[in-house]
């Protein structure tokens, strides 16, 4: 790597798009596979069920508990510890008694010493209908960038932003496979955010992309989209660390409630910050960008010249 006086890098991004591109397509196949074969782990939020947190006063047995589930006939027990060895969560499949008189059964079973402390009730009908909003919302959420996009620059670049935004969500997802990590709407709204960010640093990236392709007299589209790249590429590691340094707090010490949460806006950023890269920018080089599909037509220069 060179660094000129300007202190820009000089990284040839473009030039190893090829490898990045290979690289990508086999992270999206095996989270493919993986999403096909073994799915994700919903939580109660998409399948409906029970969801029961309880703290003891000391450590508790969790194969003891899974008996007594057993032997009370509740289908689908599944017991887990909760952040620590006196802490569990219980999650069960949608039983056919009322979550009132279902809550009085578990805390009989579970004896008196035991502290519940949340007990979630979500019908099976209300997880469908979540499964398919949830659905539904991540889909609006890429046609409006589409729109977005293609206005505010050119259709290539709106094809290559939601190239990389489809990367980015696959892959996330495709994790979350893999470990069997419990899917639920608090990760949603993580991979719905992890479009936002992705999104907001592809733009900066086509900003200057565009910028660079209208100021200079550079005809070749790969040293204009690779000066782009590393001009932008301070910004972009900047935000990204110090993104990543929350994240990780979250993740490490905000407890097992939005473990699942911070785990994705932790792929999501990685994976986001390398899109922007060389997904949205490869993505537009295939498309075949030249200066010409940026210069204003000769009817916008007409109006912007009559303006006062």
């Amino acid at each position: 790597m060179k660094i000129l006086n300007t202190n820009i890098p000089v990284i040839d991004f473009v030039g190893k798009r090829l490898y990045a591109v290979i690289f990508s397509l086999a992270l999206m196949a095996i989270s493919i596979f993986s999403l096909t074969t073994q799915g994700l782990k919903f939580g109660i939020d998409f399948t409906g069920g029970t969801l029961i947190e309880a703290g003891y006063k000391k450590t508790v047995d969790l194969g003891e508990v899974r008996s007594a589930l057993a032997e009370a006939k509740f289908r689908g027990a599944n017991v887990q510890y909760f952040g620590s060895s006196r802490e569990i969560l219980i999650r069960l499949e949608p039983q056919n008694i009322s979550s009132a008189k279902l809550s009085s059964k578990i805390i009989r079973l579970l004896g008196e010493d035991v502290d519940i402390r949340r007990v979630e009730f979500v019908g099976p009908k209300v997880g469908e209908e979540l499964t398919n909003d949830g659905g539904l919302a991540m889909l609006y959420a890429l046609i409006g960038i589409l729109i977005y996009v293609a206005f505010r620059f050119e259709y290539r670049f709106s094809l290559g932003s939601i190239a990389a935004l489809i990367h980015d969500v696959i892959i996330t997802l495709g994790v979350f496979s893999l470990l069997q990590v419990e899917f639920d709407l608090t990760v949603l709204a993580a991979i719905l955010a992890v479009i936002g960010y992705s999104l907001n640093d592809t733009i900066v990236v086509f900003d200057r992309i565009r910028e660079n392709f209208l100021s200079t007299r550079e005809v070749d589209s790969n040293k204009i989209v690779n000066t782009a790249l590393n001009q932008t590429l301070s910004r972009t590691i900047m935000t990204s660390v110090t993104t990543l340094l929350v994240l990780l707090a979250l993740f490490f010490l905000g407890g097992e409630i939005i473990h699942g949460f911070a785990l994705a806006l932790l792929i999501g950023v990685v994976t986001g910050t390398y899109s922007s890269i060389y997904v949205a920018s490869s993505m537009i080089l295939i498309l075949g960008i030249t200066k010409a599909d940026l210069l204003p037509s000769e009817k916008e220069e007409k109006a912007i010249d009559a303006r006062p």
